[in-house]
């Protein structure tokens, strides 16, 4: 394990030990839509403008709630495999708080191996998804 993994929060560690022992990128790419799967139903009244990602090619909508100091996000994207990049992230940082995840650098992404495997629009979106979800966790907070 390396010393990345070691410094993430409990639910992203395991996440990213999930994708390293799947070695196979085609098997990178089915758990990534195994995560976009497990999304709770997005509400249509929650896909306004506010909660819209901003610079990603695909629809993706993200929100965040404060319940017993620990934020809790919910996402959804139009996109299968930008679906499961949110999947990941929500799985990954729902639970923590606002501090946490605003403390967090999206390196953790170069230890799942998706990097190498993402094009360039979707790394791109999977960085603009992480900034948002940090934003509205710190706005949660105030």
């Amino acid at each position: 394990m390396s010393s990345i993994i070691d410094s993430l929060p409990p639910n992203l560690a395991k996440i990213v030990g999930r994708f390293q022992r799947a070695s196979d990128p085609k098997r990178r790419y089915e758990q990534l839509i195994w995560y976009g799967q497990r999304l709770k139903e997005f509400p249509e009244s929650d896909k306004i403008p506010e909660n819209k990602v901003a610079g990603c090619v695909s629809q993706v909508y993200i929100t965040a709630a404060l319940e017993d100091g620990k934020v809790v996000f919910h996402g959804d994207s139009d996109s299968q495999l930008t679906k499961g990049l949110v999947g990941l992230l929500v799985e990954g940082l729902n639970g923590l708080t606002p501090k946490e995840v605003v403390q967090l650098t999206p390196d953790f992404i170069q230890e799942t191996g998706l990097n190498v495997s993402l094009t360039p629009s979707r790394a791109n979106g999977f960085y603009n998804i992480f900034q948002t979800m940090q934003k509205k966790a710190l706005e949660c907070s105030q």
